[in-house]
């Protein structure tokens, strides 16, 4: 989800509320500790240079629970981000922690916000030599030469 689609989203909503995949919901006098830019400047396995532009916000339980995020607040937030911070109209990516911190997409269900989680995948998958499907093997037939170096069964 893109920033401009969560403010939009915003407008309509009474309150924030923030669930995991799993079905658990984010404790609801958690803050928003941080909205903010993330450039990731890296090189691939491939030897290709990439960037990547988030805008991040962080999720934390506090012992406040008295405390609940409307709305409005949080488009408050988003706003003074985007004047101080030059923040851009980017993918969300959100900070939460469970056992460690987590990093997830951020979804909308039509009631509440979704942290859908993240995956790692190569970049380069044309460069690394790993199939993208598995070869055929015709079980039943023994080849001594089955795992020979760029035989593609091992």
């Amino acid at each position: 989800m893109k920033l401009s689609a969560i403010k939009e989203i915003l407008t309509s909503l009474e309150n924030v509320e923030f669930q995991l995949e799993n079905g658990t919901f984010v404790p609801e006098h958690f803050h928003v500790t941080e909205v903010g830019q993330i450039i990731k400047n890296f090189i691939d396995c491939g030897g290709t240079i990439r960037k990547e532009t988030v805008v991040n916000f962080q999720l934390w339980n506090a012992d406040d629970y008295e405390h609940r995020l409307k709305p409005q607040k949080l488009l408050h937030i988003i706003k003074l981000s985007e004047d101080k911070l030059g923040i851009e109209d980017s993918e969300i990516e959100v900070e939460y922690q469970s056992e460690t911190i987590g990093k997830y997409d951020l979804d909308f269900n039509g009631k509440h916000f979704v942290l859908r989680n993240k995956m790692t995948a190569c970049l380069a998958s044309d460069a690394c030599g790993i199939p993208t499907e598995k070869p055929n093997i015709k079980l039943g037939t023994i080849q001594s030469s089955c795992c020979t170096p760029n035989s593609g069964c091992c």
